[in-house]
């Protein structure tokens, strides 16, 4: 079955059953760890503190007709317009990541947010700085801006600020975690692309840091276009033939065992996606497979399917020069595109004992399109 015909219904809102608040009754529950103490009432972002009802729960996700709104701005006249008064415009890497002062993202029209999409699927990754408008209009405005790029996710283990459960909050400080992290490693560096075990996995995504230690807790990306273009053409070609399996079943596992928050709000799935993918609007194609989610692939003996895995996880955990490091300073808001991009948190200020406490914003966009044409996405 192909993805257009996968894609049977436009659903451009979250169905009632998703769009519910929390109860006063799921108030009561929260995970008491994730509750300010009187020491912390003083907390700016107190009211952004992780919340993890126990009786929340959401039905599977519907699919629905992605439109990517970069797709409008490259009939613009001037498609980089809003950064035209841009103070400082600096390209991180070659391939990968520009950083921008003297825009403030809060202030875009439909027209800028559209230019800014298109920006972000062509670069990848696209820091801000000087963003405090933007952070602190708070969470109902944070809801308006992702829904112009797309169906809002509800992440169905992570914490999210009280009734509001668009929100996907990370959350570190000297008492506890609610993160998805492996402390049985030598390395925190865990390459993914968020949620992609989704049928419709997240296209453009916004994150910023509302509180931050004062050095470490960086974050590295990749250029997805980037690793597959170091390969052999004729590998290439091979991989494109080639889907694989993406679970969230070991995340919803590791919060059923009672750590981050120890809540599963929707139950876990797994999807066929195509090993190379292609994006909608750039054209470009990019590998999409992540150490994280991705978990086989179809169709080959198991030996097989785990030595070619290693392989491209190692091609992309090796890949210093492809990659890019954002350095988070306060007020800073970074957008990625999960189509072509992977990123890593990096947990290194554990022995400071302070708190880095962000938020993201996460609209779904389309089922990934395969760079093989024909390639059926049946399991």
């Amino acid at each position: 079955m192909s993805s257009v015909e996968t894609i049977t219904q436009v659903t451009e809102s979250i169905p009632a059953a998703l769009s519910l608040r929390p109860s006063a009754k799921s108030q009561e529950n929260n995970a008491q760890e994730a509750q300010p103490t009187s020491q912390e009432e003083a907390y700016r972002y107190a009211r952004l503190l992780p919340a993890f009802p126990k009786d929340e729960h959401y039905p599977a996700l519907t699919p629905f007709e992605h439109v990517d709104p970069a797709a409008r701005a490259l009939g613009h006249a001037n498609p980089r317009a809003f950064i035209d008064n841009a103070t400082s415009i600096v390209e991180l890497t070659p391939n990968l990541g520009t950083e921008i002062h003297g825009v403030n993202l809060a202030s875009l029209d439909s027209d800028g947010r559209d230019q800014l999409a298109l920006l972000v699927a062509q670069r990848g990754l696209v820091v801000f700085r000087d963003q405090q408008d933007f952070i602190d209009r708070g969470p109902d405005f944070y809801l308006e801006w992702g829904r112009h790029f797309g169906r809002l996710h509800i992440h169905p283990t992570s914490g999210h600020p009280e009734g509001y459960p668009e929100l996907h909050l990370v959350y570190r400080d000297a008492k506890s975690t609610f993160n998805f992290e492996r402390d049985d490693s030598i390395t925190s560096t865990v390459w993914h692309s968020d949620v992609s075990y989704e049928l419709q996995p997240p296209g453009l995504t916004t994150f910023f840091l509302l509180s931050q230690p004062k050095t470490g807790g960086d974050t590295l990306f990749t250029n997805q276009e980037s690793t597959l273009k170091k390969l052999s053409p004729q590998f290439v070609a091979f991989l494109k033939t080639l889907k694989a399996v993406h679970s969230g079943v070991e995340q919803a596992n590791f919060s059923r065992s009672g750590r981050r928050g120890g809540v599963v709000r929707r139950e876990p799935v797994e999807n066929v996606h195509p090993i190379v993918r292609k994006h909608p609007v750039t054209g470009q194609e990019s590998l999409y497979v992540n150490r994280q989610f991705t978990k086989r692939i179809v169709g080959l003996k198991r030996e097989e399917s785990e030595n070619i895995l290693k392989f491209l996880y190692d091609h992309i955990d090796k890949g210093g020069d492809v990659q890019a490091r954002v350095h988070w300073t306060p007020n800073t808001v970074v957008l990625w595109d999960n189509r072509n991009t992977a990123h890593s948190a990096i947990v290194d200020y554990g022995g400071s004992k302070e708190r880095r406490h962000g938020a993201r914003i996460t609209p779904q966009a389309e089922r990934p399109i395969p760079a093989f044409d024909g390639l059926d996405l049946s399991a």
